[in-house]
């Protein structure tokens, strides 16, 4: 008997519902950040795409399984690209969990992937690893630990701030439309590295944790953050497009890069706020602001489409990787 044809749709839910899994594969997800998967699964939802919110709700209530997900995936380069998607979520906030990387490779066995692929998929995601490692320390400097912070330290040059948080939003925004499947997952390590340089330009030393914690405190957590740009991507179609295989090869479109240059700035801009203010603002405050400031982005990304564009053209992973070191400037 022919089996049936595979639609759009079915391959697009298996690959979310994959996302999803392992978003939750290390099983220690903070509520905060359930809550923002949840929130980008009503978002994305309402689009007219996929019912994230559905399938966020199956995995949840485990009413669907990865090895049924897996089957759905019968195309080399779909099941490519599921396993990239998986991984770039499970490394998003850092070093794969042993319950993640047990997560993995039941995946890979799962999707049938060849040995060499599935090697140059986790190759690629270990050097944006070392990118976020690279962003801010693990911990604050012991010179730094206990030191007194003075409640309000201006920065020397607001219009330099003002510039810099403006490039590195280019930068990320520029990620988005470059081919390499590890372009997407290093947004994160940068927009760690602009937080992390507006908290030093205010005599605060901030460590990776604390910048999770804030990020995640935004709404836009490591982890939730990928997936909502994993889902913006299926949302709009554009895996049909694919030039090739990877989640990089899928940024080939304005509204990606608009979501990562708003996002980018607003961070920029609230962190600027936030530690020139000697850290006294609430969480809803914090949000609130974040959300005018992404608000206003969004309005100012058209303008900056085209030095987009032309950044684009230029990066590439060194660059990248010496952008989180803090050995090249934006």
């Amino acid at each position: 008997m022919p089996q049936p044809m595979k639609t759009d749709q079915s391959r697009d839910d298996a690959l979310l519902t994959i996302a999803l899994f392992a978003a939750f594969a290390d099983g220690d997800k903070h509520e905060s950040e359930r809550e923002e998967i949840r929130r980008i699964a009503d978002t994305l939802s309402d689009t007219g795409g996929p019912d994230l919110r559905a399938l966020y709700q199956n995995v949840l209530l485990k009413k669907t399984s990865l090895e049924d997900a897996a089957a759905s995936l019968q195309e080399g380069g779909e099941r490519h690209l599921a396993y990239e998607m998986a991984v770039g979520v499970c490394d998003a906030d850092g070093r794969t969990t042993a319950a993640e990387r047990a997560f993995l490779d039941r995946l890979k066995a799962l999707l049938a992937l060849p040995a060499g692929e599935a090697s140059e998929i986790e190759s690629e995601a270990e050097q944006v690893v070392a990118m976020t490692e690279a962003a801010a320390p693990s911990t604050i400097p012991a010179a730094h630990a206990g030191a007194p912070e003075p409640a309000v330290i201006a920065p020397a040059d607001e219009a330099a701030l003002d510039q810099r948080i403006l490039r590195y939003a280019i930068i990320t925004g520029a990620l988005e439309v470059l081919p390499q499947s590890w372009a997407s997952m290093a947004i994160i390590p940068l927009q760690i590295r602009l937080v992390y340089s507006i908290g030093q330009d205010h005599g605060v030393a901030l460590d990776r944790g604390h910048i999770k914690e804030f990020l995640a405190t935004l709404g836009v957590g490591m982890t939730s953050q990928y997936v909502e740009q994993i889902g913006r991507k299926l949302v709009g179609g554009l895996l049909g497009k694919m030039a090739g295989r990877g989640v990089g090869r899928l940024g080939r479109t304005a509204t990606g890069a608009a979501f990562s240059f708003s996002t980018t700035y607003a961070l920029g801009h609230v962190a600027r706020r936030y530690y020139a203010g000697g850290r006294q603002m609430s969480t809803q405050l914090l949000k609130q602001t974040f959300d005018e400031q992404f608000g206003s982005a969004k309005e100012l990304q058209a303008r900056y489409a085209p030095q987009i564009s032309q950044r684009a053209q230029s990066l590439d992973m060194g660059e990248v990787l010496a952008l989180t070191r803090g050995s090249a400037q934006p």
